[in-house]
């Protein structure tokens, strides 16, 4: 099969960073599914696993979201058979989506979207799996009727996109994201938040500008460090803040401790990796977000489809990505 993999750390400017490759077909066994890869999209976790993990010398193939068919089942698999059409997001110990065939557990997939095409379902997993666990998994937020606030920052991005139209949605709170650029702050309205601040300016001040009491709810989605002290005086007493970066200082966690504030972490990984007794939830979770874009309460985050998938476009990906100024997903398809 084609794959795109890479064999060092490389920064993406060389070509020998992402490569075209041919690797053996794999064979489904067990709770797997066997799929031909239709459309991927690309994530950060991609570019930071590219820098950090070297695989010295060996074809690693990364890849972290995908939507195709199908095409065979491990003698385990109950919930899926050849000829589905599925997405997901992938388990980070295994290799990743960047191939024609991919081998995932069904527990972590969902059948596609039927009002979608491979491209546009290939934009929505890992960033509905991470947005929907940080709302509802980790900050315990109610269901349909959350009053309240909650600040997203970084809303623009993929994680946002779909933390904003959940928040919006799925509950009752006002939603206010984060956007410093013209273009980010309409795409962030568009995804449904009532409100959008500069978080390049003083966030606290903004954000009590159209919420005076502070917030009841943070997903702090890039650069806690930097706001880390605005997000904790916004915070109510008894609030939540939930985190899915890698902050470049450490927090002081006892500045929680007046409000009595609380602090999550996500990574929609843990699940997969750790084979946790609800690792159903996300096939669960997939099916849901499905359902609800087939009745037109959510809606895909596809930004622009770059082309096919192979080296050339996927290392264009990878540097847009690291560029920081993103907006909704990358999304490449076919071989």
């Amino acid at each position: 099969m084609k794959a795109v993999a890479y064999r060092h750390s490389l920064p993406i400017a060389d070509t020998q960073s992402l490569i075209d490759v041919e690797l053996p077909d794999p064979l489904a066994q067990g709770r797997d599914l066997l799929v031909r890869v239709e459309a991927i999209s690309v994530n950060p976790v991609d570019t930071k696993v590219r820098q950090r993990n070297d695989p010295q010398g060996a074809d690693k193939v990364l890849g972290w979201d995908a939507a195709g068919t199908v095409v065979a089942v491990g003698g385990e698999v109950s919930l899926f058979k050849p000829g589905d059409t599925v997405y997901y997001a992938g388990a980070i110990d295994r290799t990743g989506s960047n191939a024609q065939l991919q081998l995932v557990d069904e527990r972590i997939v969902g059948r596609k979207p039927n009002t979608l095409d491979f491209a546009q379902a290939a934009a929505l997993p890992l960033t509905s799996i991470t947005a929907w666990e940080l709302l509802f998994d980790r900050l315990g937020v109610p269901r349909d009727r959350a009053a309240g606030s909650v600040l997203i920052t970084g809303a623009a991005g993929g994680v946002g996109s779909m933390a904003v139209q959940l928040a919006r949605r799925l509950t009752s709170l006002t939603v206010i994201g984060t956007a410093s650029r013209e273009v980010s702050r309409d795409w962030v309205l568009a995804m449904g938040a009532h409100h959008v601040v500069d978080h390049h300016g003083d966030l606290a001040a903004q954000v009590r500008a159209v919420s005076p009491l502070g917030v009841n709810y943070v997903l702090s989605l890039t650069h806690t460090e930097q706001h880390y002290a605005a997000i904790v005086d916004l915070l109510k007493p008894q609030g939540r803040l939930a985190l899915i970066d890698d902050p470049a200082t450490l927090l002081d966690i006892r500045a929680l401790k007046p409000k009595s504030l609380s602090l999550h972490w996500e990574s929609m990984f843990t699940r997969s990796l750790f084979r946790t007794d609800d690792m159903l939830d996300q096939h669960r979770l997939l099916d849901e977000v499905a359902d609800l874009v087939d009745a037109g309460v959510l809606r895909t985050t596809l930004r622009e489809n770059l082309g096919r998938i192979d080296a050339a476009n996927l290392r264009r990906a990878h540097a847009l990505l690291e560029s920081g100024s993103t907006i909704g997903k990358w999304v490449l398809s076919g071989f």
